[in-house]
């Protein structure tokens, strides 16, 4: 069995233990800590809520209690320590006293590792219980032990901030707030050795991606019916996703990836699945949890350390519902399946009138004499005609032969001459054709405007209506039977254990099958997947991992394995993982296991889970952007995407934005890993923004040092209410992947004295193409090299260059010509088949917010792409309007002198 051999080298390739990380983080307090008698409250932490909202996608402030301080002995050294014995993530929050602050618990209690499953660690996790402190606080004569056990001896109780000199050994029972350093990672060769051993991990997710496994597409698989508006990109994601054991979802920045992941979780749900999503951070995770709250869905289970528990424990109550009654679950289906009918007959009645506009073109390209050979069928039933020359052309046995003959003969006489089925084939399209373009004008001609609101209302209540399905299903009484219930009311036990081991020991022993039929949609982190979820095999039915391009493959293992089939979505272009592993020591652990063979796979340092993935799986490149300007996407577009991601945001209001600017700042080298000219400028760049009353505001470095900079100069410069109120972010490139912002100030921190080696690290083009994709509007570029060479100096140029109008796109139909040329006589601004993302727009009529655009034909790939053109273009944001032949008398002055009123409306 293959599985179980891969997990075993898996865990002897992963660190053992993170003792290493964490004897380099013994000072956890840093620089910037806030000591207080109080748990609850804090005072004079300005500075670190200052902070905490800069980086309030990362959740750096911990408060810690039984702080350790001093020095001790470390392996044989004597060592400065200032570690907590217990700490947990928390938020600053304002109060009546502005010299006060409120700390509020935003995560798990975690106590030091040294203390786990010993008798202390439920004493330190109930300091933090504002109903068992009291009791807790009164005697703490076992805290000394539990110092002792955690490693350090002979520390002495002291009930007031150490002194700085740090003299002696003292365990401080003052409450301490601080901004966390990186967390030491979870040991995982045990957990994997664990799994080897676990029956049915061959039948998982896990074992599909070294071993690929082939899965026959969906036949005729119907559309995705979604809550979620989707592109042809995404809708072919979610079909792909339902079969394959192992799916790829490629993605550039601002290409939809969250939101294509969120449709195929409710996909999956509405066909009775159960679906997981994991991510690597816990931001990440936020984001698809606010993607689907967004939209009426099933209730997602918030199981890690998030501030989401808490809402989602507010909204489960107590379990103990019986949930929807068949009725009103059977009604909300209905009214699902009439919304959804009702939107499929209103496209296609749009449908029926496109096709007999296309057909209306060639009536007068018909030879005359077509009809004029075949009068019959100028009244004939056509439909009928249609039967009798398709049962002409049929052959078999001598009956089958029989009935066409027969059949040719009626065609005849209906036709009124005799001919060939060939020539009697060309006059009945001509007929038909004929007899169409008959009705489109007695119509008055193809005007779609009344029938597109409609659609427009259709659609928006079909999704509400899947949406409201969707929940109500789920939260059904079918699925909710005692079985379900019981697990139900253990799952809100479990989630409000006070740490993860608890959690996880509370639902090993849930009914999961009970659970998940009642809960199907569960949203964590990687590292809370392992953390609080039982180690079952195949758990669940598909699991989604987004960020995959960041996560090693010994993390996604656990994850991997608790599910059949899996959806990995990333970005070979973006930040990857970083990786220590050595290659000599991979080569002998897979030699070991005599896995040489799989190298290609099993090199961790080398290959993230979303490579491997890319080898087991179908991948699925979604290339449509929906977050900046075009400007701010062009470059990376063209640079990292060779030209495939096309922005949907293209309008004329937009398309010659130059929102790049480009400010130059002299430095002849950094000092200690900082230009301070980029700091200044990068800070009155920022004023000068919240002077202009701007908000969603981030500043950003390749550089540690040089962002630690940029923040500090903020929190002198700016109060907290300030910061919040526009929204201010600050830090690295690494810390701001998957974030963004409506303006972004990038401080490059290189100058031209600098090392080689610095400029490099800055024109990595993964870090860059994060760097320069993270604005939605409006991109500042702080630099003190001049001219540089390479990645940096290609961008600059860019940036330095205005941008462009797209210009006329590829030759439009002889009507959409004319009808250009009749409106330039009137001397407003006419462009043709401008592109919108992967779409083309006929003509664009005039300027700016007031530009307009106007549809002439009918879409040259047909109906289906006509329609799904105008709802791209309708969520983009554009007024289209319709100028087709037929409603002019094929007269182009006419529809453009409509059109011009149009746009003086404006």
């Amino acid at each position: 069995m293959t599985a179980p051999r891969l997990l075993r080298a898996l865990a002897d390739l992963a660190p053992s233990s993170p003792q290493a990380k964490q004897d380099a983080l013994r000072d956890h307090l840093g620089k910037q800590h806030v000591w207080s008698p109080e748990l609850g409250t804090v005072r004079g932490a300005g500075e670190l809520a200052k902070y905490d909202e800069l980086h309030h996608d990362e959740r750096l402030l911990r408060q810690g209690w039984g702080v350790v301080a001093g020095r001790t002995e470390i392996d044989g050294k004597q060592r400065r320590v200032r570690v907590p014995l217990v700490n947990r993530p928390v938020r600053l929050q304002a109060t009546a006293r502005a010299d006060i602050q409120e700390v509020v618990a935003a995560g798990d209690i975690e106590v030091h590792e040294a203390l786990a499953g010993t008798e202390f660690a439920a004493r330190l996790e109930a300091v933090f219980d504002p109903e068992r402190s009291a009791e807790v606080l009164e005697d703490l004569t076992w805290l000394q032990q539990a110092a002792e056990a955690a490693g350090f001896p002979g520390a002495t109780v002291w009930r007031n901030p150490p002194p700085r000199d740090g003299s002696q050994l003292l365990l401080v029972i003052e409450a301490v707030v601080y901004i966390a350093a990186d967390q030491a990672p979870t040991p995982l060769a045990s957990g994997l050795r664990a799994w080897a051993e676990r029956p049915g991990v061959e039948a998982t997710a896990f074992s599909a991606m070294y071993d690929p496994v082939d899965a026959e597409p969906e036949a005729d698989a119907p559309p995705p019916r979604c809550p979620l508006p989707l592109s042809g990109e995404q809708s072919a994601a979610v079909v792909q996703a339902r079969t394959a054991a192992v799916t790829v979802i490629a993605g550039a920045p601002g290409c939809g990836k969250s939101h294509t992941l969120a449709a195929i979780a409710l996909d999956a749900i509405a066909s009775g699945q159960s679906v997981l999503i994991a991510a690597q951070s816990v931001h990440a995770a936020d984001v698809l949890a606010e993607l689907l709250d967004r939209h009426p869905g099933p209730l997602p289970v918030h199981f890690g350390d998030s501030e989401r528990r808490d809402r989602f424990l507010t909204r489960l109550g107590t379990g103990t519902g019986k949930g929807h009654k068949r009725r009103e679950v059977e009604r909300q289906q209905n009214a699902a399946a009439e919304a959804v009918e009702y939107a499929d007959r209103v496209e296609a009645e749009i449908a029926t009138w496109l096709d007999l506009e296309s057909r209306r073109g060639r009536v007068h390209d018909l030879p005359l004499f077509l009809l004029d050979d075949f009068p019959g069928l100028r009244d004939a039933d056509l439909d009928e005609a249609e039967r009798l020359l398709d049962r002409s052309r049929r052959d078999g046995g001598w009956w089958q032969r029989l009935r066409a003959r027969l059949a040719a003969k009626r065609l005849r006489t209906l036709a009124g001459a005799d001919g060939s089925p060939t020539a009697i084939a060309r006059a009945l399209r001509a007929a038909r054709d004929q007899r169409d373009a008959t009705r489109l004008a007695a119509a008055g001609g193809l005007r779609l405007a009344p029938l597109w609101s409609s659609l427009e209302t259709a659609d928006t209540e079909a999704a509400q209506a899947i949406g409201r399905s969707l929940s109500i299903e789920t939260g059904s009484a079918d699925r909710r039977n005692a079985a379900a219930r019981k697990a139900l009311t253990e799952l809100g036990t479990a989630l409000r254990s006070g740490n993860r081991p608890q959690r996880r020991a509370r639902l090993e022993s849930v009914d999961v099958a009970a659970l998940l039929r009642a809960m199907p949609l569960w949203i964590g982190t990687v590292a809370d997947v392992e953390d609080v979820l039982p180690a079952r095999a195949g758990m669940f039915d598909l699991v989604i991992l987004d960020e995959a391009s960041h996560i090693n493959q010994l993390r996604a293992a656990p994850v991997l394995a608790r599910a059949r089939r899996a959806v990995v979505a990333g970005d070979p272009r973006q930040l990857r993982f970083v990786s220590f592993a050595s290659a000599a020591g991979t080569e002998d652990v897979l030699e070991r296991h005599g896995l040489s063979d799989r190298l290609g796979q099993l090199d961790i340092g080398k290959v993230s889970a979303y490579d491997l993935a890319c080898g087991a799986g179908p991948v699925v490149e979604l290339t449509e952007h929906h977050r900046s300007v075009p400007h701010l996407i062009g470059f990376s577009a063209a640079k990292f995407y060779h030209g495939r991601v096309k922005p949907i945001t293209t309008h004329p209001r937009n398309h010659e934005a130059d929102v790049i600017m480009v400010h130059r700042v002299d430095a002849s080298s950094s000092k200690d890993g900082v230009v301070e000219a980029e700091v200044a400028r990068s800070l009155d760049l920022v004023e000068k923004l919240v002077d202009a009353g701007k908000t969603g505001l981030a500043v950003i470095s390749p550089f540690r040092a040089q962002a630690e900079a940029i923040e500090s100069a903020i929190l002198r410069r700016f109060d907290l209410e300030t910061i919040r109120r526009h929204r201010m972010r600050a830090g690295t490139v690494h810390a701001f992947q998957g974030s963004e912002a409506d303006s972004v100030v990038i401080a490059l921190g290189v100058a031209e004295g600098d090392a080689a080696g610095r400029r490099r690290f800055a024109a990595g083009a993964n870090l860059f193409n994060v760097m320069v994709t993270r604005a939605r509007e409006h991109l500042h570029v702080v630099t003190a090299v001049g001219a540089p060479d390479g990645l940096i100096g290609e961008f600059l140029r860019y940036a330095d260059r205005p941008p462009r109008s797209p210009g006329n796109g590829d030759a439009v139909g002889k009507w959409t010509a004319k009808l250009a040329d009749a409106l330039e006589g009137a001397e407003v601004p006419v462009r043709q088949a401008y592109p919108v993302g992967h779409w083309s727009v006929d003509l664009v009529v005039g300027d700016a917010e007031q530009a307009i655009g106007v549809i002439a034909e009918v879409h040259p790939d047909g109906p289906s792409a006509h329609v799904a053109r105008h709802r791209a273009l309708r969520r983009a944001g554009w007024r289209i309007e319709e100028a087709f032949p037929s409603a002019y008398g094929d007269d182009p002055s006419r529809a453009a002198i409509d059109l011009l009123a149009v746009l003086r409306d404006q």
